[in-house]
């Protein structure tokens, strides 16, 4: 994708939260992770593993899935560069907003649709726009309803 296109994407992504506040890009994103997990289902996709590769596959980065017990995974997404494919560069001020409005509602409506015996939860651990790295991880937490 081309810098212009990329600013342009990232300018939008702010103007959605400026015009609609925070709750209109989470309703956004939740029915866009709900809708990834049907097109997943339809392609027979159906392991937690093969589900979160392919997640981050469409962003270019590479993901590694480390389990610390029975219900519970730290997954760590590399970038190749230092910038978020939603949110941009380094931007502290922004990120605690990409989360909660983009990140965390579209990855979770995507897990509870995709494995709907589940209930999923997550804490980010480390995020580009707040660290201005090339990595994003976070702890991923799945209990059976």
């Amino acid at each position: 994708m081309s810098k212009e296109a990329l600013k342009f994407f990232y300018a939008y992504i702010r103007e959605m939260i400026d015009t609609g506040g925070e709750k209109f890009p989470k309703t956004i994103s939740t029915r866009l992770g709900v809708k990834l997990a049907e097109v997943y289902r339809n392609k027979g996709i159906n392991s937690l593993e093969s589900a979160i590769a392919m997640l981050y596959r469409a962003f270019n980065a590479k993901c590694t899935m480390k389990k610390i017990d029975d219900s519970t995974y730290e997954i760590t997404i590399k970038h190749r560069q230092k910038s978020c494919p939603i949110g941009g560069k380094v931007n502290p001020k922004l990120a605690k907003m990409i989360q909660e409005s983009i990140c965390y509602p579209y990855t979770k409506s995507f897990f509870q649709s995709l494995f709907p015996s589940y209930n999923f939860d997550g804490e980010v651990k480390r995020c580009i726009l707040m660290e201005g790295n090339r990595y994003c991880s976070y702890i991923l937490k799945m209990n059976k309803k």
